[in-house]
C-alpha cells in the first residue's frame, strides 16, 4: 500500500455497530479522517451495502465516519432508476452532490414528482435540519452526502419508513 494512501475505503468499512440510518445487520462505517496523510480512492474501492432506512433500490457506501457519532461523515447513495425518496427530514444539514444519473428533488411534506427540480450530474442541494424533502432518481443515480453526525432520517408519514 502506498504510504500516502493511509486509509482506504476497504479498511474498517464493515462493523457490527448499529447506525442511525438503520443499516442491515452488518452495519457500514469507516474511520473519520483526522489529517494523518491522505485518503485516496476510486469508485472501485467502495463497498456497497443495503440501507435499512431506505429499503429496496437503495445502497450505501460509507467513505468516512460513523453516522451515529458526533463527527464528520461522507457517504454515497446509489439509487435504482425510478427510486422514490419519500418525504422526510434529517437532524442535521444535508449536503448532496449528484455524481451520476439525475436526481429530481424538492422541498415539501407531500410527494409530488411535478414539484421537483432536475439536478443533473454536478447538481447540488443543501437542506437545513428539519426541512422536509422528497425526490426520485432518473436512471441509476449516485449522490454523495457529507456533513456532521449524528445522522438519521425520519419520514413524514411513518408508513413510508421501510423499518416499520
Amino acid at each position: 500500500m502506498n504510504k500516502h494512501n493511509v486509509m482506504t475505503n476497504k479498511a474498517g468499512i464493515l462493523t457490527a455497530a448499529a447506525l442511525v440510518l438503520g443499516l442491515a445487520a452488518g452495519a457500514l462505517q469507516a474511520e473519520t479522517y483526522h489529517g494523518d496523510g491522505h485518503v485516496l480512492g476510486t469508485p472501485d474501492d467502495l463497498t456497497w451495502g443495503p440501507v435499512g432506512s431506505m429499503g429496496e433500490g437503495a445502497e450505501i457506501a460509507i467513505i468516512e465516519g460513523d453516522l451515529s457519532a458526533e463527527e464528520p461523515f461522507t457517504f454515497r447513495l446509489r439509487l435504482e432508476d425510478g427510486y422514490e425518496i419519500k418525504p422526510h427530514v434529517h437532524p442535521a444539514y444535508e449536503r448532496v452532490t449528484v455524481l451520476e444519473g439525475t436526481l429530481h428533488f424538492a422541498h415539501g411534506e407531500t410527494f409530488d414528482p411535478d414539484a421537483t427540480q432536475e439536478l443533473p450530474v454536478g447538481g447540488y442541494a443543501i437542506m437545513a435540519p428539519g426541512d422536509a424533502m422528497f425526490g426520485y432518481a432518473e436512471g441509476e443515480t449516485i449522490i454523495q452526502l457529507h456533513g456532521e453526525g449524528p445522522w438519521g432520517i425520519e419520514y413524514i408519514d411513518p408508513v413510508d419508513d421501510p423499518r416499520n
